[in-house]
């Protein structure tokens, strides 16, 4: 399988995950990260307030894998707020072979980064829905 390269996270990619994790967010908000293929290191694709699942659904690329951090506003049956943070591997089966490697080769550094432990992995848009997230942080 040859070298998997892992791409480096900068200092600045570094700020915005630690000032994304801390910011207090009463509503979904999602920072989504990408490979800069030709540096090789991993840069800031958008930060987004406010953001619905059906939101990113339309944001995110069809033929590209993307790491979004986001965190959900939960409203639990018994009427309680939280506000899980999870860490989402997006990666479409179309994807570049090469690209779908730097992707996978840096995850667990990014994930780590990040430093949540709900990481969950999307191969197909129409799969990233609420009910699927909700499911998945229960």
């Amino acid at each position: 399988m040859g070298d998997v390269k892992i791409c480096d996270i900068t200092d600045a990619v570094r700020d915005e995950i630690k000032k994304f994790r801390f910011s207090k967010n009463n509503d979904n908000a999602a920072l989504i990260l990408k490979v800069d293929r030709d540096k090789q290191i991993i840069v800031v694709d958008e930060y987004l307030e406010d953001v619905s699942i059906a939101d990113l659904q339309e944001l995110l690329p069809g033929h590209q894998p993307r790491y979004i951090v986001y965190t959900y506003r939960m409203v639990h049956d018994d009427s309680r707020v939280s506000h899980p943070m999870c860490f989402i591997f997006y990666t479409p089966r179309d994807s570049h072979m090469g690209l779908q490697m730097m992707y996978a080769g840096t995850k667990t550094a990014i994930q780590q980064e990040v430093g949540v432990t709900k990481v969950f992995e999307v191969r197909d848009l129409d799969d990233f829905t609420e009910d699927w997230l909700r499911e998945k942080l229960k």
